[in-house]
């Protein structure tokens, strides 16, 4: 049997394809299907007059969405690809050609000589949940700042009507707190509340709101120096709206995410610290590990890696370089919070980088880069976390 190697180049609209023989290295094939299910089809009857699916091999440049219905038509139909780094076609095509054209553009041919150049590593089968789970952490991040932005907003209004609510609450939304804000949010109707009122804010926190703590709120009500004035409750009304419905689709999207990482339950997810919602930022932002070689290679995708400087005879360790992706290399220090209070080994080498001198923001980037060793050891070694294992 023969063996095919494709080249897709990926727009909006269209997909440019290349077809090239193994045998004789030749072009075999030029031609642009459509981005919709016609041109999907005319792809994999091309592909069916060639040969089994396991001789032809594909490869087109990551290029976020573009590539996903393609993606998933190749899946079902049971062809292997490989997604390419745009950057590495173009330092090929540098490579095999002597004239210098300013329009260096990847095109279908370069990918599928590349191909033939490479091992080819197909895509896990796993991508699908991969790329839905970018999407879902990613929208739940937007609204958690969007979140946070209407707590200071609500915050601002409260420090011209009330002002003493909040440190009463030791500067804490509690749900005690915004039960208050949303039935009586004045200091006004605060002061006139009854222990009917009480009651309900008993049962709500449970038995953790005390009469003390009711009077005592009654009283900072009475003797407010906040304003009164009507205009201040329609804009606190309107923020608690907008923050209750934030909170509800955060919780929506919250157990669409723990339903898709439980189906991947990745075993760094066995790590006291990882929860369900950072084991899907770490699954849907680094996809399959077997794409890394090394545990530096994910930790420069993390951006957790520091900037060498060098000049002339010396060379000596920057700052952090900070590329890759925030909301990941975010997720993997925040991590480490819960793992040097609750495991004894990232403990100790914690204390140990702060008994060096180093300033606990440093420290917890150490430990955030042993953190990545260990999730790289647990999945290429197909094993669960085990503290008494760790060195």
């Amino acid at each position: 049997m023969s063996m095919y190697f494709v080249g897709i180049d990926i727009s909006k609209y269209k997909h440019d394809c290349c077809i090239i023989s193994a045998a004789d290295q030749k072009v075999l094939s030029k031609f642009t299907i459509k981005n919709d299910k016609s041109g999907f089809e005319q792809l994999i009857a091309t592909f069916n007059s060639l040969s089994n699916t396991e001789d032809i091999k594909i490869g087109f440049e990551s290029t976020a969405h573009y590539a996903l219905n393609l993606e998933l038509f190749l899946e079902y139909a049971n062809h292997s690809f490989m997604e390419v780094n745009p950057v590495l076609i173009k330092e090929y095509k540098k490579s095999t050609s002597l004239r210098r054209t300013k329009t260096d553009s990847v095109d279908c041919e370069s990918i599928a000589r590349w191909l033939m150049t490479v091992e080819y590593k197909p895509h896990s089968k796993g991508f699908y949940h991969a790329y839905s789970l970018k999407s879902l952490t990613r929208l739940r991040n937007k609204l958690v700042r969007q979140r946070s932005f209407y707590l200071v907003k609500i915050t601002n209004v409260l420090d011209h009507t009330f002002p003493e609510f909040k440190p009463f609450f030791h500067e804490r939304f509690s749900k005690t707190a915004l039960y208050l804000l949303e039935n009586y949010g004045s200091a006004e109707k605060m002061a006139r509340m009854n222990s009917a009122s009480y009651e309900k804010l008993r049962s709500l926190s449970r038995g953790r709101f005390s009469p003390q703590q009711f009077l005592t709120l009654k009283d900072l009500a009475n003797n407010t120096v906040g304003v009164n004035n009507s205009i201040f409750d329609v804009e606190l009304n309107s923020l608690l709206t907008l923050y209750k419905s934030l909170v509800k689709e955060i919780d929506t999207l919250e157990k669409e995410i723990n339903r898709l990482i439980e189906e991947v339950h990745p075993h760094y997810m066995s790590v006291p610290g990882i929860g369900p919602i950072s084991a899907a930022v770490i699954y849907s932002e680094y996809g399959n590990l077997s794409n890394f070689s090394n545990p530096g290679q994910m930790l420069a995708f993390a951006g957790i890696e520091p900037g060498i400087n060098e000049s002339g005879t010396e060379s000596h360790g920057g700052r952090m370089v900070k590329r890759g992706s925030s909301q990941l290399r975010y997720t993997l220090i925040n991590c480490c919070l819960p793992l040097i209070r609750f495991d004894m080994t990232f403990a100790s080498y914690y204390a140990k980088k702060r008994a060096e001198g180093k300033p606990h923001r440093v420290a917890i980037t150490h430990v955030a880069k042993k953190l990545i060793r260990v999730i790289y050891a647990l999945e290429r070694q197909d094993i669960d976390f085990n503290p008494q294992k760790l060195r």
